[in-house]
């Protein structure tokens, strides 16, 4: 697979990988991205970390990235950049929506994405749905930054199935944000990337809804397997579908982002309407995203383009996206340590 099991290991007796003037090994966690490419960033601390019914999750300092929330070995979100992920994923179809005051959020357990939601004045309720309660109490309890969004009483939040929520909805809403693990095999996910799925989420849609969804890594080599058959799954729901993306650095790659508008219309915001918007309708200050930086996300390659264009897949029940493994996570290498440093040159290595 594109993505195989990454290596939570100490760094091999070599120079530049131990320090200069040390014998002790450092503590690494090691992902493998494809055959020949590993991605590996120093431990510094575990500060927690728990097995849920769905997953492992590991909340830890790193050296580049500092605090940072890891699920079954992935970096889900890192205190460097996680406002970038986020307030791409939110804030385009929030904007694009004429006036959104009743959103649904899919996952998004840790709390950021209702953070950005809940900055728009014009919300009047956040219902957000996560399938897994301990992860959403492991976040509150070790993730301060999203306390607030918690708090607020605008927000509603559901453990559940949130597939089984939106079914049973009796009220519409005017943005669907899905913020969901990538389609995992054996995961809770990877049936909410199908045409079935977006099929019902458009009938709990105003008629001037957005719903989008994240879709997976987007550089070079990785686009085609998760961003692509969304994207056209999606154009076959709504009347105007759209990809985009941006550079994730705690991610080691480009992301990327899918959006459907059940009108049209709203798929064409100008830079300065997005930037006039931003100025009425948030709180405070974004610190990515602006008139130009949206329109910046929206500008993919041209090769890029040609293959979104060409893409044939329809995500279905029966043709779900490409199953991606699951990872370990870190305390399983690192239980018997507090990461810091070792002199055992030999524990965890593979």
């Amino acid at each position: 697979s594109v993505l195989d099991r990454p290596k939570f290991c100490q760094c091999p007796p070599i120079d530049f990988c131990r320090g200069a003037g040390t014998s002790a090994m450092s503590k690494w966690i090691i992902e493998d991205l494809e055959e020949g490419l590993r991605f590996s960033y120093k431990l510094k601390k575990i500060f927690a970390s728990t097995q849920s019914k769905f997953q492992q999750v590991d909340v830890c300092d790193t050296e580049p990235f500092g605090r940072v929330l890891i699920i079954d070995g992935l970096i889900q979100s890192s205190e460097l950049d996680e406002f970038i992920y986020h307030e791409c994923l939110v804030h385009p179809a929030m904007l694009a929506h004429p006036n959104p005051k009743r959103v649904f959020i899919g996952g998004g357990g840790e709390g950021s994405t209702a953070r950005e939601v809940l900055r728009h004045k014009s919300v009047e309720k956040c219902v957000m749905v996560d399938i897994d309660g301990d992860v959403v109490d492991f976040c509150k309890a070790h993730l301060p930054a999203n306390s607030e969004a918690f708090a607020d009483p605008r927000l509603d939040l559901i453990i559940d199935d949130c597939k089984v929520q939106l079914e049973q909805a009796t009220e519409k809403f005017d943005v669907i944000i899905m913020d969901l693990d990538d389609p995992l095999e054996g995961g809770p996910c990877y049936w909410l990337y199908c045409k079935e799925f977006y099929e019902m989420c458009k009938t709990k849609l105003n008629p001037d809804g957005i719903l989008v969804t994240q879709a997976s890594g987007a550089g070079v080599k990785m686009y085609k397997a998760v961003l692509s058959p969304v994207l056209n799954t999606l154009k076959q729901v709504f009347p105007a579908a759209r990809a985009y993306k941006e550079a994730v650095y705690s991610f080691a790659d480009e992301w990327g982002f899918v959006i459907g508008h059940s009108n049209p219309s709203t798929a064409s915001v100008t830079p300065e309407e997005i930037d006039r918007r931003i100025a009425e309708r948030i709180s405070s200050s974004l610190s990515f995203l602006d008139g130009e930086s949206y329109t910046g996300i929206f500008c993919l390659s041209k090769q890029m383009r040609l293959d979104l264009a060409a893409e044939k897949r329809i995500l279905s029940k029966d043709n779900p996206a490409v199953f991606l493994k699951h990872m370990e996570g870190v305390s399983q290498y690192t239980k018997d340590s507090d990461a810091t440093e070792s002199t055992d040159p030999t524990r965890g290595y593979k």
